[in-house]
């Protein structure tokens, strides 16, 4: 499937391209994503062609929806690598980084943090070192749509199915264009009071590379919930991780615990106290959407809560309380 849209998407079949209506979810099936491998009712007299059926996917980047519900949304199917945008032009945003870097580990694909506007950093090496600490086992690569710097290197690194990730304004359709070759993806300029970018990318969408593979740009994330990431995240923080295993207790939460290999590495200053804070705000929501979806989980992080109501109307009813 190489762009899927509300109730209708388009398939590249053995006899070319096909649009097909998509059957609606009903729950017991997979919503069908750009990047899916898809079964196809043909086209009649009657009816229009219809995917039917959804095939499992080798990979999947997903994210925790906003609503209440903690549903699950699928951004890219069966991809191989994740190429992370991370625009040179604004502020380093580590903590978001280390967020998409946990979402693309998740996924089962590749990682690489791409920096993109070079040309508009006054120290494109000084930013690579920062972001290649937070980004363990990931390729960290500095470039430059405008000047070209960095591109031939990162279209050897780029291999299969690539999905560009990132918020608006960092540049993500302009790098495409550059590795297609062509101006072929929508482009805008950022604002200039907040240098956030404008939507161009409105749909995900499939598109040949001139080096083999192809490409998916999507439109820009305001937001990135962790979905049921517990993987992504141990592989995103793998040096608290790997810390982790000294830890005098198995059960350490990294917190205020006696010989917590962790802290102590915070401590000797062989890790940041921003990024153990981060680790931890990571988890707790990772935890905390789970629970939305899992009744036993939800109970258990409930228990405390009502243990504590418990215990306060117990004492505003013991004779010896004052108010």
């Amino acid at each position: 499937m190489v762009r899927a849209e509300r109730g209708a998407c388009d398939v590249v079949a053995e006899t070319g391209p096909v649009r097909a209506a998509a059957v609606p979810d009903t729950g017991d099936r997979l919503r069908p994503c750009t990047g899916d491998w898809v079964a196809v009712r043909p086209a009649t007299a009657a009816a229009s062609a219809t995917v039917v059926e959804v095939l499992e996917r080798r990979t999947a980047v997903v994210r925790s929806t906003a609503s209440r519900t903690s549903q699950a949304q699928v951004l890219a199917a069966n991809v191989d690598t994740v190429a992370v945008a991370v625009s040179l032009a604004d502020p380093l945003k580590l903590g978001r980084i280390e967020r998409m870097l946990a979402l693309a580990w998740d996924s089962g694909a590749t990682p690489v943090v791409v920096l993109t506007k070079a040309d508009r950093s006054t120290d494109p090496t000084w930013a690579a070192a920062e972001v290649a600490a937070v980004a363990p086992g990931t390729q960290v690569l500095v470039t430059s749509a405008a000047t070209g710097e960095g591109l031939d290197v990162l279209t050897a690194v780029l291999s299969g199915t690539v999905v560009l990730l990132g918020p608006s304004g960092t540049g993500k359709s302009t790098l495409g264009n550059r590795l297609l070759g062509e101006d072929r993806l929508a482009t805008g300029a950022v604002r200039d009071g907040d240098g956030k970018g404008r939507h161009t990318t409105a749909w995900r969408e499939l598109v040949p590379l001139p080096h083999g593979g192809v490409l998916l740009d999507t439109p820009g994330l305001r937001g990135v919930g962790l979905h049921d990431a517990d993987e992504g995240l141990d592989q995103a923080f793998a040096e608290i991780i790997e810390l982790s295993g000294d830890c005098r207790f198995a059960d350490c939460a990294h917190a205020t615990e006696p010989g917590c290999a962790v802290l102590a590495a915070v401590e000797d200053g062989h890790l940041t106290r921003r990024r153990l804070d981060s680790y931890h705000r990571l988890q707790r929501e990772n935890t905390h959407a789970g629970s939305r979806t899992d009744a036993r989980l939800r109970a258990e992080l409930e228990r405390p809560k009502k243990q504590i109501a418990r215990q306060v109307r117990a004492l505003k009813q013991s004779p010896n309380f004052k108010a």
